[in-house]
């Protein structure tokens, strides 16, 4: 794949003849393949090289700790006297490019990956194991819980059966003193559901689940925050429907403002998720709980010019993926909130409250309930378990509250 980054034959053999020449090359077909772009892919290249010339001269194993050779090259490059047949181009150009390769190399098993030592409690795999398969709790909300039970197992011994009401108590009030309503609120749902899986196996007390104390939060006291209607229909027309990234933005604000996903339903969208004949697109959300939901005209053909005209050649079968190369899935769900982040800011729109994309599927909860949906209509949207979860978007139909509120008492004066 050399020849589709240099024309000149004799740069070509010069590579190859060159010290890692078959490791070069390899690099160079994995570039290609990930369709950077040739300017940059050779400029990727280029630091490879660089990183091998210095690495044979200094005596440095390529094939050593990443880490550890990355500083020492990076001091290099930051000498006046650096290998002068490179040039001067910016040292963190430089660095990336160098870390691109070596990762690389990892990948194809030519650099052994840093072994990460993680001891988690045996309690804690028990558990972990036990949630994913009785309730099919994901691996991030497992790590979350595993942040609060580190801390509790540390001030309590291995055996649950000598624990008591008091010390969980006090561990839960300490989470108040020291953070907030929210932290503290993931405390006591990670305690409790320790706790379940304690009894269900018989580890301990059943009566131990109702020490946890309910920490003070009336239901439904905040109100969601949303955007007007015309503030949703102008980040939407933000995006630039001429150039690849605004199709994909397009469609997945559209997803977000008219289906309601969550951003985590976005990322984890698959091109075999979308049933165009019966025109059904497959969401699998919180629990791993799969629900489908009606494939609206205007989302459709977003999708299809998104996936005609948009979506870059790539080998995963993820719906959407990055727009620069390499062409993967988005990382996380944070993509998401920063794209909706960035088509807020085009259409000059200020968020009422933190968080973005979590916003529009607020906006379209409110918006059906103010145009006469009922609050089942919308549960069975936004795939809520119970009603009741969904009764707070009552509180801003105000349409609907104006035909129940009561005059206000007149009174007498004195």
């Amino acid at each position: 794949m050399l020849t589709d980054l240099f024309e000149s034959a004799a740069r070509v053999q010069a590579v190859r003849d060159g010290p890692a020449g078959t490791l070069l090359e390899a690099f160079a077909q994995a570039l290609v393949h990930d369709r950077y772009a040739a300017l940059t892919a050779r400029r990727h290249f280029r630091a490879a090289e660089h990183f091998v010339h210095w690495a044979d001269r200094t005596g440095v194993p390529i094939a050593g700790a990443i880490g550890p050779a990355l500083e020492r090259f990076d001091r290099h490059l930051q000498r006046p006297g650096r290998c002068s047949h490179f040039g001067h181009t910016f040292r963190l150009e430089i660095l990336h490019g160098t870390r691109l390769f070596l990762t690389h190399l990892q990948d194809v098993g030519l650099i052994d990956r840093p072994a990460v030592e993680r001891t988690v409690p045996p309690l804690i795999t028990e558990f972990d194991q036990w949630m994913q398969q009785h309730r099919g709790t994901c691996t991030s909300t497992l790590l979350n819980y595993e942040v609060h039970l580190r801390a509790f197992l540390i001030r309590v011994n291995d055996q649950p059966s000598t624990w008591d009401a008091r010390t969980l108590r006090e561990f839960v009030l300490e989470g108040t003193r020291t953070c907030g309503w929210a932290a503290a609120k993931k405390r006591t749902t990670a305690l409790r559901m320790f706790l379940r899986f304690l009894i269900a196996e018989g580890r301990c007390a059943s009566a131990l689940e109702g020490a946890i104390p309910v920490l003070a939060h009336w239901r439904l006291s905040s109100l969601p925050r949303y955007l007007p209607t015309d503030d949703v229909e102008r980040v939407i027309a933000s995006c630039d429907r001429t150039s690849a990234v605004g199709k994909r933005d397009r469609a997945i604000l559209l997803l977000l403002a008219r289906l309601g996903l969550r951003a985590g339903d976005i990322v984890q969208l698959r091109l075999y998720d979308i049933d165009w004949k019966q025109a059904w697109i497959h969401v699998s959300g919180k629990g791993r709980r799969e629900t489908r939901l009606p494939l609206t005209h205007e989302v459709g053909d977003a999708l299809v010019t998104y996936l005609t005209s948009g979506r870059p050649l790539t080998d995963t079968d993820t719906l959407f993926v990055r727009s620069r190369a390499p062409f993967r899935a988005f990382a996380s769900h944070c993509a998401v909130s920063v794209i909706v982040d960035r088509a807020l800011a085009r259409a000059g729109v200020t968020r009422p409250s933190r968080g973005a994309a979590h916003l529009l599927r607020h906006s379209v909860a409110t918006s059906m309930l103010r145009h006469g949906a009922s609050l089942q209509d919308v549960a069975a949207l936004l795939r809520h378990r119970s009603v009741t979860t969904t009764e707070i978007y009552a509180k801003v139909d105000v349409t609907a509250l104006r035909r129940i509120a009561q005059p206000w008492p007149e009174v007498q004066p004195c």
